[in-house]
């Protein structure tokens, strides 16, 4: 790559791309980082430099790694042969890819494609609100979302938002949309611990349905470990009550997968972790691991079922489309992906690997007093980051993001909480590919170590 003169890209870049989430004024200054090349965990920037990724393409996407031959070729094989045609018919990689998915998903049974995470999670929003037409009047039309937790970037995906700061000057929202407390026990609302504060959390979500009406609320919607709000992984005893409320008030559970879905947890699905059985389960980054855009809505019969009740009303069935819900690409390269895991036991490994780096990085509380608490599940996992152990007062953000600066001069990739929650921006985010080894867990969690001792002493 160092043969090769990458200045117009970089010009046409700054003269014309609209990152994400990104100030461009920084760029007044500098150039910015164009990633070129990928291999496994490595990649690499214009300038040659090597990074091991350990945020899965930045946000939680490249599940398999870099460089699978085997899903280009797959992709390439389907779009010579039939690219798209509206999901009013069926594509043959749609089909097989829909079969094989709900092999892996007892209880659900349907798959709806969509173009992005935002997208599957307004379908199911729009589902509930078209149930609740359909046979509650349009009364029971109200979804629940929790604090901290993140449903995509949409004005009705923000409605469903639990990270004030990034709903900040995009309202108004949606109507109808209702905030549930958070579980994170390590910022407990409440004076319990362990089972109990988690029935506590749950039973806070039942308060909140009682407060608005039982017959007002349509569905409840979750992650099963929350991400961009701080990597929270559910105290015991928290999900079992969740799912024991939906039922008693006839609540529609949605699960929102878009982060832990196709194996991050160790598990196909992270609500598997938990014995849930839900209503909708949401999916999109891990699906093809970024080789191709794919979500999916996945629902039971039972929910499918209420759209095929009349046929002679032309307002019975979910009037809806999503364009590229039929691309080919998608599910074509979600095929292979999904053949990768299961052939290289890479949930196995997940759950391997995932031990060593919380292991790992426990054994830095021990070093560092700023590590105030370490969590996760798989190769998904979260290290908050306090000034002061004692009351667990936030580091600062800018503080915690010169630790995930510190680690990418040494040439690891990492993540944090980011203009998400007021004071509370404080938790780093690691989420290797599923391929990762024991020696690069290893090197994660050491340029952590060397991070923080060089940022904080």
């Amino acid at each position: 790559m160092l043969d090769n003169d990458f200045s117009p890209v970089v010009e046409a870049d700054k003269a014309h791309v609209w990152h994400h989430l990104f100030q461009h004024k920084a760029l007044e200054s500098r150039d910015p980082r164009i990633i070129v090349e990928g291999k496994g965990l490595s990649v690499w920037d214009q300038n040659g430099r090597e990074f091991l990724d350990a945020v899965s393409g930045g946000v939680w996407t490249v599940n398999v790694g870099y460089g699978r031959e085997s899903i280009a070729d797959a992709v390439r094989e389907q779009l010579v042969k039939m690219n798209y045609f509206a999901g009013a018919a069926g594509s043959v990689p749609g089909a097989l890819f829909a079969e094989k998915l709900i092999s892996k998903m007892p209880g659900m049974s349907r798959v709806y494609y969509t173009n992005s995470g935002s997208e599957a999670n307004e379908k199911a929003f729009k589902m509930v609100r078209q149930i609740a037409h359909k046979r509650f009047g349009g009364k029971k039309h109200k979804i629940l979302f929790r604090e901290r937790d993140y449903h995509g970037t949409t004005i009705a995906a923000l409605s469903a938002g639990g990270q004030p700061e990034r709903n900040a000057q995009y309202g108004p929202f949606a109507p109808g949309f209702v905030e549930v407390p958070h579980c994170l026990e390590y910022r407990a609302q409440w004076d319990l611990t362990g089972e109990a504060y988690g029935q506590r959390a749950a039973d806070a979500i039942e308060e909140v349905i009682l407060r608005e009406g039982p017959d007002t609320v349509g569905a409840l919607c979750l992650e099963p470990v929350t991400a961009g709000g701080g990597v929270i992984t559910p105290p015991p005893g928290y999900w079992e009550r969740v799912q024991e409320i939906c039922r008693k008030y006839d609540v529609l559970l949605h699960i929102d997968e878009v982060v832990c879905g196709v194996g991050r947890t160790g598990t196909w699905f992270g609500y598997q972790n938990y014995g849930i059985e839900p209503d909708f389960v949401t999916m999109a980054k891990g699906v093809a691991s970024g080789y191709a855009a794919i979500a999916c809505c996945v629902t039971s019969e039972r929910v499918f079922d209420l759209f095929k009740t009349d046929a002679s009303d032309p307002l019975d069935h979910f009037r809806d489309i999503s364009t590229f819900g039929g691309c080919t690409a998608g599910p074509a390269a979600a095929i292979e992906n999904m053949r990768i895991i299961e052939d290289e036991g890479l949930l196995d490994n997940t759950l391997a690997m995932g031990a060593r780096l919380l292991d790992n990085l426990n054994a830095l509380s021990e070093k560092h007093a700023a590590v105030g608490d370490v969590r996760g599940k798989g190769l998904f996992c979260g290290v908050e980051l306090v000034a002061d152990r004692s009351d667990r007062t936030p580091l600062d953000e800018k503080t915690v993001a010169a630790v995930v600066a510190e680690c990418d001069r040494n040439g690891v990739i990492i993540g944090m909480t980011n203009r998400s929650l007021p004071g509370l921006n404080n938790t780093l985010c690691l989420s290797p590919a599923l391929t990762v080894s024991a020696e690069q867990i290893d090197r994660i969690s050491d340029t952590i170590d060397a991070a923080l001792t060089t940022v904080l002493g």
